[in-house]
Parts: C-alpha cells; sequence; structure tokens
C-alpha cells in the first residue's frame, strides 16, 4: 500500500480564501467551495438528512464520495466550516464526456442564494472536467426545485435540455415516484463559470 502524498488539510483550515476553488455571498455571510475529504463525509449526511425530499444513503457512501470522487464533488462551507452545500456526481466511464450529477443538497442557512448553481458550476469548470460537453441527472417528475435549476444552466451554458423517463416506479419498488433521465449539452466548456 502507498501512502498518500497529497496534504492533508483539517476541515476547519479550509473554509478560507486562499483553500476555496470559490467564494460567494458577501463578506458578512460568505460560503466558500472546495473539493471535499474525509472530514467532511458525517457533515455531507447531516446535510443530506436535512433536505428532504432528498434520498438519504449511509455516512459510508457519503465518505468515498468525499474520498474517492473527490474530483467530481463539492462541498460549500461557511466561515465556520460548517458543510452548508453539496453537489455529488462522476464522469460516466461509458461516455467520458458527460458528468452525471447524483445529488445536490443546500442548506436552510444557504438557500436563495444560487449555490446549487454555483457548485455545479466550480465542479464543471474544473480542469478535471474539461473534455466533459454534457451534464445528465435524474428528476422526479414533481421536482420542481430540480427542473428550475437544470433549464437555469442550460439557458446560462446556451445548450439544449432534453429529458425522458429513466427509471419508473416498478423499477424503483414501488413506492418512488418515477425519475427522467435530464441531459444538458452539449455545451462549450468555457462557458461555463464558477
Amino acid at each position: 500500500m502507498t501512502a498518500s502524498t497529497e496534504p492533508f488539510t483539517p476541515s476547519a483550515d479550509l473554509a478560507r480564501p486562499t483553500v476555496a476553488d470559490a467564494v460567494v455571498g458577501n463578506d458578512a455571510a460568505s460560503l466558500f467551495i472546495r473539493k471535499p475529504n474525509p472530514d467532511d463525509g458525517w457533515g455531507i449526511y447531516e446535510l443530506v438528512k436535512a433536505c428532504p425530499p432528498l434520498d438519504v444513503n449511509s455516512a459510508y457512501a457519503y465518505l468515498l464520495l468525499a474520498t474517492q470522487f473527490r474530483d467530481s464533488c463539492a462541498v460549500a462551507t461557511d466561515q465556520d466550516g460548517e458543510i452548508v452545500g453539496f453537489v455529488s456526481g462522476y464522469v460516466k466511464s461509458n461516455a467520458p464526456d458527460t458528468y452525471f450529477l447524483w445529488q445536490v443538497a443546500v442548506g436552510d442557512k444557504a438557500r436563495g442564494t444560487g449555490l446549487a448553481r454555483r457548485l455545479v458550476e466550480a465542479v464543471m469548470s474544473r480542469p478535471e472536467l474539461a473534455e466533459v460537453h454534457h451534464l445528465e441527472t435524474t428528476i422526479t417528475p414533481d421536482n420542481q426545485a430540480s427542473w428550475g435549476l437544470f433549464r437555469r444552466l442550460a439557458e446560462r451554458w446556451q445548450a439544449p435540455l432534453n429529458s425522458r423517463e429513466y427509471f419508473s416506479t416498478d423499477q424503483l419498488g414501488g413506492e418512488h415516484d418515477p425519475e427522467n433521465l435530464v441531459r444538458i449539452g452539449p455545451f462549450v466548456t468555457t462557458r461555463i463559470q464558477a
């Protein structure tokens, strides 16, 4: 087993503009967007639990996202280091020009700031995703907040938005609304600003 050569920075130290990918808000209420780290798994889990109707996965799943998929995920923290926003996703192995967005969560403290869009754009503007020209996700038919976010992204990026049913209620065990596959693209990466 090889030890990591990447320096470790504690979460409290990450709530600083010198470490963050992007700073949003104002001096009185700045939010810092950055890649997650191992200390963030539990905070992400707690944030998602506080954001219904999001499906809550295990704390272990969020820890894996914060470590194994950190280049394609982001957290937003306040000045005290509390996680107030999170986006997770991955570049599809069978379609390396496509990023699949799994979840976006914005806590009460950060709602109404445009943070969901900024989290997505922070990830999409990373050098690791320079070859990505399509964004996909699944959205239930009645999730107006998510539909609104994706319509705004498509408009900002000047790209088409298409959708179709992807998972039926039966496929989801009969107790979950169907999920539509939503696809934005192709888009020009330089139109995305964090």
